[in-house]
């Protein structure tokens, strides 16, 4: 297969990937943002969060069930390219990291992983910026800023830079970077070993299976440098102070506050996003890849 045509099956296929996940799993993103930029629960308070269930009633009761779609532009914007790069950047990453090999090992899977992540990320932050800006607004979703007025807000008073749209760079690009690494790693070195089965529906049930648990994984693996990325980029508790700035330091500042267990705050939303999420990902990259290969041969 000639190149150019084996990358526009690559990026067809993850962007379709990316556009499917993002759609069917928005909210829960939602509800990740809210928990992680919460420091404690407060009682009564409608904007403030004890659970999943209660964080996804107050929003809809408070701001409109619209609002639990709030920031989904960004994403949509963003994801089927970023995805559609993320597997494109694997699957061209393996080749480099081969070593000699005739096929790919763990390691090639684990840095072509890691090196894919720092590409995704440097170029998703300034949408996670916009996102982050946008999901923190407590406003009614009838009543808050629009994506694009957003996005020139922080252009005109932050500009491009560290504190525009490239504030929490290191944060994001730890971020897909190990993300990346373990659920590539993951998924295709425990693929390899568990056979094919000729069953369609068994076949399915095995992918599916190996996905959940590489997208549990690295989110496990992840969510302390999610944590501060969305302090960095979100509201700073003190309106024109700036407490939250480097990846490092962010984390050892929550650490040091509000204790270790801090930094996992989110979590349970982001395992119920991106645990069946990267599963459907990998599932839809692989059924696209090969339906389109089926469809368009040498």
């Amino acid at each position: 297969m000639g190149f150019i045509k084996e990358a526009g099956i690559q990026i067809a296929s993850g962007g379709s990937a990316g556009l499917v996940e993002i759609c069917m799993n928005h909210p829960l993103d939602i509800v990740k943002t809210r928990l992680q930029l919460q420091k404690v629960y407060v009682p009564n308070d409608p904007h403030s969060y004890r659970s999943v269930p209660d964080c996804l009633m107050k929003i809809a009761r408070s701001e409109g069930v619209r609002s639990l779609y709030k920031g989904i532009l960004p994403p949509i914007m963003v994801e089927t390219p970023k995805r559609a790069l993320k597997f494109f950047n694997f699957e061209q990453l393996k080749k480099l990291f081969l070593f000699g090999s005739p096929t790919a090992t763990p390691l090639t899977f684990t840095l072509a992983g890691f090196g894919s992540g720092v590409i995704e990320g440097i170029i998703v932050n300034p949408f996670e910026v916009i996102k982050i800006t946008l999901q923190s607004n407590v406003s009614h979703s009838s009543v808050m800023p629009g994506t694009w007025s957003v996005a020139s807000h922080i252009i005109k008073t932050g500009g491009f830079g560290a504190d525009g749209l490239c504030k929490g760079l290191m944060a994001t690009i730890a971020r897909h970077a190990y993300w990346n690494m373990v659920y590539f790693a993951f998924y295709h070195t425990v693929k390899s070993y568990i056979p094919h089965h000729e069953d369609g529906r068994v076949e399915l049930a095995r992918r599916f299976g190996i996905g959940l648990i590489a997208g549990t994984l690295a989110s496990c693996v992840n969510i302390p440098f999610d944590v501060a990325k969305s302090r960095i980029q979100g509201p700073q508790p003190v309106p024109g102070e700036v407490k939250y700035r480097g990846c490092t330091k962010a984390i050892l500042t929550i650490a040091k506050e509000e204790g270790v267990p801090a930094l996992y705050k989110g979590l349970v939303p982001k395992l119920m996003r991106l645990g069946p999420g990267g599963a459907i990902m990998l599932v839809v990259y692989d059924y696209t890849y090969a339906y389109l290969k089926t469809t368009f041969p040498d």
